[in-house]
């Protein structure tokens, strides 16, 4: 599997300014077919690919954390939301909140989130290829094809279609 990863790796930094030229180009069309594609795509893409094998979303991205996540996240593991952020978020440039450390310190040896049920909205979402108005963000698509073999389908996929 790892030889996958390092291929995919290649690959899609290799593929980088055709997906995000792409990317901008079918904003542009402001079509929901796009959503329908990426929907379709990302069904297929996570039919195949196994995020236990991979994990790199939680061992490079720091997700935003939104206080309805500190506040889950804190009744979860049974400690006081002012505990939580000090002991694992800090604050960023842009005033959010995000873990304090990378890879992320609920992340085990075997890739399974210890606190999976409760995780925060933007790991639940990640990587957004199932979201409404798909097209609409170009950048966010293109940068997560370098750091999800999943994303990179899609969006190769996509590239294919048309």
């Amino acid at each position: 599997m790892k030889d996958l990863i390092e291929e995919w790796r290649k690959k899609a930094k290799q593929e980088y300014s055709a997906n995000r030229t792409f990317l901008k180009k079918i904003k542009k069309s402001k079509g929901k077919e796009w959503d329908t594609k990426a929907r379709e795509q990302h069904e297929v893409a996570f039919s195949c690919i196994d995020c236990l094998q991979c994990a790199n979303c939680c061992t490079t991205l720091g997700p935003r954390i939104n206080p309805t996540d500190i506040r889950r996240m804190a009744k979860y593991l049974k400690m006081k939301e002012s505990e939580l952020v000090e002991t694992y978020l800090q604050v960023d440039d842009e005033g959010d909140h995000i873990m304090k450390s990378m890879p992320c310190p609920f992340l085990g040896a075997d890739n399974y989130c210890s606190i999976y049920e409760a995780r925060p909205k933007a790991c639940r979402e990640y990587p957004h290829t199932d979201m409404d108005k798909f097209a609409s963000k170009p950048n966010l698509h293109a940068l997560n094809t370098l750091t999800c073999p999943a994303a990179f389908h899609v969006v190769s996929a996509l590239r294919q279609i048309g």
